[in-house]
């Protein structure tokens, strides 16, 4: 069982969820979220605000936005998230009780499929995008960022 290592950045000012899914080993090594430099989250925020990224956290909190995962602890191998097993969801309602969250963007398919397992029955509006994952190469940097566009859309 691996635990998620990281806590979610959130402040009081923070009206957009995004969650993934669960760290990449490269994330959890680091402590950082999207911490792979393939995968294309933080060049789509980037571009999205047209602001370059010095510290990730104070970013995503200037921007009213919030960043964590849907899973607090899972069987993994490696980064797969198709090789997910024994799922312990995080405490999102809590979050969405406490915080001022108006939107929950969910990244990728798998944070899509467990959200809606786990979590189908609060009472906020969601957003599914496509994986911001380098493997995901079927969307490409402009695709994702038209589609991550509706984080700028929650005032």
């Amino acid at each position: 069982m691996i635990t998620h290592p990281l806590k979610p950045i959130i402040d009081n000012s923070s009206k957009v969820l995004i969650l993934g899914s669960f760290p990449s080993v490269i994330s959890r090594k680091k402590l950082c979220y999207y911490a792979n430099p393939q995968n294309r989250f933080w060049k789509v925020l980037s571009e999205l605000y047209q602001e370059d990224i010095i510290d990730k956290e104070e970013f995503i909190l200037k921007h009213h936005l919030a960043l964590w995962d849907v899973i607090q602890s899972c069987e993994l191998h490696h980064s797969d998230d198709s090789s997910i097993r024994d799922v312990i969801p995080n405490k999102i309602e809590e979050l969405i009780n406490i915080y001022p969250i108006k939107l929950i963007v969910l990244n990728g398919k798998k944070a899509e499929s467990l959200y809606k397992q786990y979590f189908k029955d609060l009472d906020i509006k969601i957003v599914s995008c496509p994986s911001t994952s380098s493997a995901n190469a079927k969307f490409k940097l402009n695709d994702l960022i038209s589609l991550y566009a509706i984080v700028k859309e929650v005032k």
